[in-house]
């Protein structure tokens, strides 16, 4: 084994850095993900999920680290994404009909009425 082989990987060490310094991701039920990370290109790509998707203080999260990897000598570009969570429910393009839930009649099908009759099992 070579001296570089031991080395972390930039991938490693970004996720290490992650955990240690930003804690309040996983604090606020996010996740994070190093998508990249390119020793090569100086590339890193990180994704924020879970409760970082419409949480408000996300973008300053992804500022802070955006800000403190760039520091890094190796790093030239860092990309930090954070999914809209209107997109994973189909935006506001969406059908009416999610799951077969009716949204139209509040969860309820097409009962339309909290008492469905003597017929109901």
């Amino acid at each position: 084994m070579t001296e570089s082989d031991a080395d972390p990987s930039l991938r490693e060490r970004v996720e290490r850095w992650l955990g240690r310094e930003m804690p309040i991701i996983q604090m606020h039920g996010g996740t994070s993900a190093v998508r990249e990370a390119d020793p090569d290109t100086g590339e890193v790509i990180i994704e924020l999920g879970g409760g970082c998707s419409g949480c408000s203080v996300s973008d300053i999260t992804t500022g802070n680290i955006e800000a403190e990897l760039t520091t890094w000598p190796e790093i030239d570009e860092v990309t930090v994404r954070v999914p809209d969570p209107r997109e994973s429910l189909g935006g506001p393009e969406q059908a009416e009909s999610i799951m077969g839930v009716d949204r139209t009649e509040g969860g309820r099908g097409d009962w339309g009425s909290s008492n469905p009759g003597k017929d109901h099992l």
